[in-house]
């Protein structure tokens, strides 16, 4: 994970120096497009995917297929036969693999711990991706300086192997039933979205993570914050590709102790949202690097909060027949909206400048996430002694 993310802030940066100037931003935005559409297009099959097969052999499968496009960037970029349209191609090549990894993983780690365990599992694999996001854009923004984006996505590409060889390692990994699996079907695909729909908790969770997430994507226009308003060059872009992932860290290692005794989790959640609108908003306005350092430390601090109790509201509400098809709907939400929000942070970053963009959108965030907690009391009500049934 730490060389996904890794690759992720290198195609950013990597993005910032081919696109011509005067486009820079509608670039950046448009990184976004490209991840998301794959998602849209292969999720519903993904979940079923999932759901239908040995999980843990897919993940092999899909992670050794992302591994040859990381090698891919890695070769255009040694070569310089890089442009914006093969590094747009490969990306969304990786977002498209990445559609089917996601529901299998997810799915999997819940079936390796006992169900009083699993708040705390879920916890702990939100610090390890955590740990793994802080690591990968600070050492990648240090490569980057002193060798350039190629080896970035060469050290990605590597990394890989450790996964693979892992999964290849893993012994008595608990058998699903054949009762347990679904059929290769459409109509298993739409059973889960009438599943998931018909779920107002795990709905409006979702909801929660598309709007917060489409509104106050400013990640994408980090390379602009750095380059132009704080002139602080790849090295501190890496700092501040690392900063969000650094206060998710600290609050993720603080929640799995803590976790179990949050009795208002709906509140905690909603509140925890509110936060992480508000300190997008800061970010916007600040012109001082340390300052806009500290505000996206606790844009990652609020999401973790916020992403560690959405998590346990589906995984302790989801049976294991539905985990995949489950996660696959919710990709949409988690991953569509970062990816959408990076486009339209883009596009109002071309019209109105990056500044305004980040500010409007950590005030409709904020709109969004009042007006889901109107229209969801049953959210805003939920409580510590609902996730123990």
């Amino acid at each position: 994970m730490a060389g996904s993310f890794m690759r992720t802030a290198a195609i950013l940066w990597h993005v910032s120096l081919l696109a011509s100037p005067e486009k820079k931003a509608l670039a950046l935005g448009v990184v976004g497009l490209v991840r998301v559409a794959p998602l849209v297009l292969f999720s519903f099959v993904s979940g079923i995917v999932a759901d239908a097969s040995d999980r843990r052999k897919l993940m092999m499968l899909t992670n050794a297929a992302m591994m040859v496009t990381s090698a891919l960037l890695a070769v255009v970029a040694f070569t310089g036969r890089d442009s914006l349209g093969i590094v747009y191609l490969l990306a969304g090549a990786s977002a498209a693999i990445g559609s089917f990894d996601n529901p299998a993983r997810q799915s999997l780690f819940p079936s390796l711990v006992p169900r009083e365990h699993l708040q705390n599992a879920i916890s702990l694999n939100s610090m390890m991706l955590q740990a793994a996001s802080v690591l990968g854009p600070l050492v990648g923004g240090l490569i980057i300086g002193f060798a350039g984006v190629a080896w970035v996505y060469a050290f990605d590409a590597a990394s890989f192997v450790v996964l693979v060889g892992t999964l290849s390692a893993m012994k008595d990994v608990p058998e699903r039933l054949e009762a347990q699996r679904s059929e290769l079907s459409f109509r298993a695909g739409m059973e889960g979205v009438r599943w998931v729909f018909g779920q107002p908790l795990i709905r409006s969770t979702m909801l929660l993570d598309f709007f917060a997430t489409f509104f106050a994507s400013a990640t994408a226009l980090l390379p602009l914050f750095a380059q132009e308003i704080l002139s602080v060059g790849p090295r501190g872009y890496g700092l501040l590709a690392g900063a969000p992932a650094i206060g998710a860290m600290v609050t993720s290692i603080l929640m799995v102790p803590l976790v179990g005794r949050i009795d208002g989790r709906g509140r905690v959640l909603m509140a925890s949202v509110v936060a992480y609108a508000l300190a997008t908003v800061a970010f916007g306005i600040s012109t001082l690097f340390w300052f806009t350092f500290a505000c996206l430390v606790l844009v990652g601090a609020s999401d973790m909060v916020s992403t560690v109790l959405r998590n346990i509201i589906r995984q302790m509400h989801t049976p294991d027949s539905m985990r995949g098809r489950m996660t696959s709907v919710n990709m949409i939400f988690f991953m569509g909206g970062p990816q959408l929000g990076e486009l339209e942070a883009g596009l109002v970053a071309q019209a109105i400048g990056p500044a305004a963009s980040v500010v409007s959108g950590g005030i409709a965030c904020l709109v969004a996430v009042l007006w889901i907690g109107w229209r969801t009391p049953a959210l805003v009500a939920y409580g510590k002694e609902w996730t123990q049934s």
